[in-house]
C-alpha cells in the first residue's frame, strides 16, 4: 500500500488492517456466498467472519494488551473482559446492504477510552472511501482531525483533511437509514427545515456529517458500540458531535469489567455537525 500523505505508523497499521479486511469482503462479494440467520435476526455471511479474523489476528499483534470486542466473536459468546481501553470492531457494518449488492457497507475500527470513542476508521470497500479521526496508542503524532480518502488498487490516495460543515441557510441535509428507517426516526426529522433527505446504509451515514456533505443524521432505532463507535469517533474528530436523543450529551461507550452482549447496546441518537441545529429546532441543548 501506498500513501500520499503524512501521518503516524501506528494510525497507518489501522488502516492497512481495514483495507486488508475490506479485501476478504470483497472477494466474496465478487463470487457470490450464502447468508445465515443470527440469534437476533439479523443477517451474517461467511464475509462478516472472514473480515473479524483478519482485523481480530492484526489488533492483537498490535496491540496485545488492549481488549477486543467484536461483533462476531460477542454474538458466539465470546466477550473479553474490560479494562477503561478497548478495541470495538464491526467488520462489516450493513450486511443488509452488502445482501442488496449496493455497495454501502462498511469495516468499522474505533478505539475507546473511558466511554469515549477516541479514534475510528470506517472503511467502505465497495466504494472506495475510507475515514478515520482520533489518536492510538504510540501515536507520536496524536492526530486530532479527521481525514478522508480514496481508495484504488490497494492503495490509499487523495488523503485530506474533513470536518463538519456551516449550517445551510437553505436547509438541512439529513441522512437516515436506507434498512432501519423508523417511524420515531421520521418523525423527528419532519420538525426541522429540510432541504434534501439522504437514504445511506451503514455507518456512512455518520461520515457524510463529518465530511460536511450532510448535518444531520438521528438514529432513533437500535444499534450497538460497534454499529457507531468508529464513525462517532471520526464525527468527533471532525468537529461535530453524537449526542443522546433523551439528554443531547455526548454518546458514551461504558462497559462493565465482565460484560454480557446487552452491556453494548447503544442509546437512541442524533449525529450532528452543531448542537446548535437542535436549539435552533426548538430542541432544548
Amino acid at each position: 500500500m501506498t500513501i500520499d500523505a503524512p501521518y503516524s505508523t501506528d494510525v497507518g497499521k489501522i488502516l492497512d488492517l481495514a483495507l486488508a479486511a475490506g479485501k476478504e469482503i470483497m472477494a466474496v462479494y465478487e463470487t457470490g456466498f450464502d447468508t445465515i440467520e443470527k440469534s437476533d435476526g439479523s443477517p451474517v455471511t461467511i464475509a462478516d467472519q472472514r473480515a473479524e479474523a483478519v482485523i481480530e489476528a492484526g489488533l492483537r499483534k498490535l496491540h496485545p494488551s488492549i481488549p477486543l470486542v467484536a461483533e462476531e466473536a460477542v454474538e458466539a459468546g465470546r466477550l473479553p473482559d474490560l479494562d477503561q481501553t478497548y478495541f470495538v470492531v464491526d467488520p462489516l457494518d450493513g450486511t443488509k446492504e452488502f445482501i442488496k449488492r449496493n455497495g454501502e457497507f462498511t469495516v468499522n475500527i474505533a478505539l475507546v477510552q473511558n466511554a469515549v470513542p477516541v479514534f475510528g476508521v470506517v472503511y467502505a470497500p465497495a466504494l472506495g472511501r475510507l475515514f478515520w479521526g482520533g489518536s492510538v496508542p504510540g501515536d507520536n503524532n496524536r492526530q486530532t482531525g479527521a481525514f478522508a480518502a480514496t481508495v484504488s488498487d490497494d492503495q490509499i490516495k487523495e488523503v485530506h483533511p474533513i470536518t463538519v460543515r456551516s449550517v445551510p441557510s437553505a436547509g438541512l441535509t439529513v441522512v437516515a437509514s436506507r434498512s432501519h428507517l423508523s417511524e420515531e426516526t421520521a418523525s423527528f426529522v419532519d420538525r426541522f427545515k429540510i432541504a434534501e433527505r439522504v437514504s445511506v446504509g451503514s455507518s456512512l451515514k455518520l461520515c457524510l456529517v463529518a465530511s460536511g456533505e450532510a448535518d444531520l443524521y438521528p438514529r432513533l432505532a437500535p444499534t450497538m458500540f460497534w454499529d457507531i463507535a468508529a464513525g462517532d469517533a471520526v464525527v468527533r474528530a471532525a468537529g461535530g458531535d453524537v449526542v443522546r436523543a433523551d439528554t443531547y450529551e455526548n454518546v458514551g461507550y461504558s462497559a462493565p469489567g465482565h460484560p454480557v452482549k446487552d452491556d453494548f447496546k447503544s442509546p437512541f441518537f442524533i449525529a450532528v455537525s452543531s448542537k446548535s441545529l437542535l436549539g435552533e429546532a426548538g430542541h432544548q441543548v
